[in-house]
């Protein structure tokens, strides 16, 4: 071990050097420590429809699933999987040689970006980003190059939003493909359909493949939710991921799915087949009949979920907060600079947040962790609304000290 140890050469692979650990790690433990109330990480405190929970325990009493499930995923969830994309999108899809089932969109992210990136091709993805993208870039040994949605007020409202300008201009010979995220994480924002038709002009002008990540697609609360694989000349380069987690509150199930045209996913099945395998296997049958219930279930915790952001969203601002209300998604960005500069640190997301538990007893995430250029995020922070309403309406109580 002395001579491991003393080697020149550190431990960690040098393409995961830069991330250390992540700060919903650190943040959640100052929530441990100090007994606040934990906004950050963005995981429900309650479970989803008892219906979905009674068929996992159906699964493991009758014994399917309790062994390796098939690699591509059972074929009750592909099945179902493929009815939902055709039901709610008009997507055709062979549950067979489309869709492949993955441990949570995380594992498909990962899978889809060692499969489809080589050395020294460059991926775009739109900054701020879920931290697990630039881990899975470095580890193909891609080259990431982040498009920043940039803040903007329109009548009154505040988003962020997608330079196509910026977009274009980042596209080089040397880019593989687009990461899309929407409803994208942190920001909340929606991208809007006439968006989505530019960057698939772009992607099909400049031969370029899209992965797109959509966990957030039920809940779309102002505006709609557009898959990419829908638009004109879309559907042979669009690599498209979804997740049971978001949408039926069961993020420990870890299930998610990969679906596009036959060759795209059997290139992402090539690189999953060596990562977890197989995974959560009475879960996807579950999910299977999650999946096949009426829409009034999705729609039902959309609006539950869309009461819980305006309830948020309305004490941020009562605490002096400038509010970014989000389209989707399970958080709300806030921009701390109006707070005054004492209680922002000069707008550093990073020294509020770690100041907030013993000032307020609430944890929340500094965006800036999403970032490559810090300085673009450093006054913005995020919270999470996934709670219970008596937890967020605790949480707003407490905030109400930054006001006075």
């Amino acid at each position: 071990m002395a001579a491991m140890t003393s080697s020149a050469r550190p431990l960690l692979n040098r393409r995961l050097a830069e991330f250390g650990t992540t700060i919903f790690a650190e943040m959640s433990a100052l929530a441990a420590r100090t007994g606040a109330i934990n906004l950050g990480q963005g995981f429900p405190d309650t479970d989803g429809p008892e219906e979905v929970r009674e068929a996992a325990v159906r699964a493991l009493r009758d014994g399917r699933g309790n062994q390796y499930p098939p690699g591509p995923g059972v074929p009750e969830l592909r099945t179902a999987i493929a009815d939902h994309q055709r039901r709610r999108y008009g997507l055709a899809l062979d549950p067979d040689r489309e869709v492949l089932v993955t441990a949570g969109a995380t594992e498909a992210i990962a899978a889809a970006l060692l499969a489809l990136v080589e050395p020294g091709d460059e991926v775009i993805a739109l900054e701020p980003y879920y931290d697990s993208y630039a881990a899975c870039i470095a580890m193909a040994g891609g080259t990431r190059v982040p498009v920043t949605l940039r803040p903007r007020t329109e009548g009154g409202e505040r988003r962020f939003v997608l330079d196509l300008d910026e977009l274009r201009a980042a596209v080089t010979p040397r880019t593989r493909l687009i990461l899309l995220n929407t409803p994208h994480n942190p920001t909340g924002t929606v991208l809007t359909r006439a968006e989505l038709t530019a960057v698939a002009e772009l992607a099909c002008e400049r031969d370029l493949l899209v992965v797109t990540d959509e966990v957030y697609e039920h809940l779309v609360f102002d505006g709609e939710h557009v898959p990419l694989a829908t638009l004109e000349g879309m559907r042979e380069r669009t690599l498209t991921i979804g997740s049971a987690g978001k949408t039926f509150s069961f993020t420990g199930w870890k299930v998610g799915w990969a679906t596009g045209a036959p060759e795209l996913v059997a290139a992402v099945r090539s690189a999953k087949q060596f990562l977890t395998y197989v995974a959560s296997g009475p879960f996807q049958y579950a999910v299977a009949e999650a999946l096949r219930l009426p829409d009034a279930f999705t729609d039902g915790m959309r609006d539950d979920l869309r009461a819980k952001r305006d309830l948020l969203s309305e004490g941020l601002a009562a605490a002096g907060f400038a509010v970014y209300r989000p389209a989707g998604t399970y958080f709300v960005t806030t921009d701390i600079r109006p707070l005054g500069a004492e209680l922002s640190h000069g707008g550093d997301g990073f020294a509020f947040c770690r100041a907030l538990p013993e000032r307020c007893g609430v944890v929340a995430i500094p965006n800036a962790v999403f970032y490559d250029h810090r300085d673009a995020g450093a006054p913005f922070v995020r919270f999470a609304f996934c709670k219970r309403e008596s937890v967020l309406e605790e949480a707003v109580s407490r905030l109400k000290a930054l006001a006075g």
